[in-house]
């Protein structure tokens, strides 16, 4: 077992693959020279060559198409967006392109494709490169959508993205975790797309979250355990498919859910996972199902505001309270 970064996680997922398979091959904005944005990359260019680890221009949409092209004519490429925001100008070659071929060949043409790179909030960076984006492409039939909240799941999921899927995968990670550390077992393993993970166990409330809001999730968890309130967390790992059904075994449990994640309310991940419980667990609930998430609004600079906009513990640790018919 080892300690490592989310970001040495990530390239180690990526290494092994292509060490494996030579039609695995990464390309993107600044994945080779300078060693990746983020420094996930660092090193690939010097063990697999240019033909291999291939810098792109600043053109989403073309080096998009060029991946698309190429998982369809049987190779595997990873393609890494510096952030998320920058792949709404690829949208047509995912949307209509990448998820839709597989159908309108009838089987015959698939897309075994991952596109990866940074999502969400990380920091000061204004509203135009904040926007967390998993629920847009959980929207889109034939695609799948993996958003890790840490290295040892990054790995095993993006190595099962690489080696086994057939669909376009989209793979959201965060800038703010990068540099998080996790322990890593020495010997190779893969983690089904699909499946959630319930990292804490609990007795009177079930906590759903995923990739970094997973922090706010389990601290709040711990601030609860103070005042004897034990929460149940659960990380969906993959956004699509969801695996509500391990969220319903968990309100089966507890008979209360509070969701915490980072999406713009309206048509959210927890929009979602709400109807399905209600629909098949509702007669386990004690109480109303309750979300946070960020704010109804574009991404403010100042940093006050966006504190405010994002889901925090406080936040959280009052919503589980008014679950609880607890006083204030």
């Amino acid at each position: 077992m080892r300690s490592i970064a989310f970001r040495e996680a990530i390239r180690e997922a990526m290494s092994e693959e292509m060490r494996r398979d030579d039609k695995v091959f990464l390309m993107g904005e600044e994945v080779a020279e300078y060693n990746g944005a983020y420094k996930v990359s660092q090193g690939m260019l010097a063990e697999f060559g240019p033909k291999r680890v291939i810098d792109t221009p600043i053109a989403e949409l073309g080096f998009t198409a060029v991946g698309v092209g190429a998982a369809q004519n049987g190779l595997k490429p990873i393609v890494e967006f510096m952030t998320w925001n920058f792949a709404v100008l690829a949208l047509d070659q995912i949307l209509n392109t990448a998820s839709k071929m597989l159908a309108m060949s009838g089987g015959q043409i698939s897309c075994p494709i991952v596109f990866r790179g940074g999502n969400g909030s990380a920091g000061q960076l204004g509203a135009q490169h904040s926007t967390a984006f998993e629920s847009y492409y959980a929207n889109i039939p034939g695609i799948k959508v993996v958003s890790p909240s840490n290295g040892y799941d990054a790995k095993g999921l993006l190595k099962q993205a690489i080696r086994y899927e057939q669909d376009p995968v989209m793979f959201m990670e965060s800038e703010l975790m990068y540099g998080d550390k996790s322990d890593i077992p020495n010997e190779e393993y893969y983690i089904e797309l699909g499946k959630a993970d319930v990292k804490k166990a609990g007795r009177d409330v079930t906590i759903v979250s995923y990739n970094k809001m997973m922090k706010v999730a389990l601290n709040a968890a711990t601030e609860l355990e103070k005042e004897g309130v034990s929460a149940e967390v659960v990380d969906l790992r993959t956004i699509k498919p969801l695996d509500w059904k391990t969220i319903l075994e968990s309100v089966k449990k507890t008979n209360r859910l509070v969701i915490v994640e980072e999406q713009w309310p309206f048509s959210s991940i927890s929009s979602e996972i709400t109807y399905r419980i209600q629909k098949e667990g509702f007669d386990y609930l004690d109480a109303p199902i309750r979300r946070i998430c960020s704010a109804d609004a574009p991404m403010h600079y100042a940093p006050n505001l966006a504190a405010l906009a994002i889901p925090d513990v406080e936040r959280t640790v009052k919503l589980v309270k008014e679950v609880m018919y607890m006083k204030k």
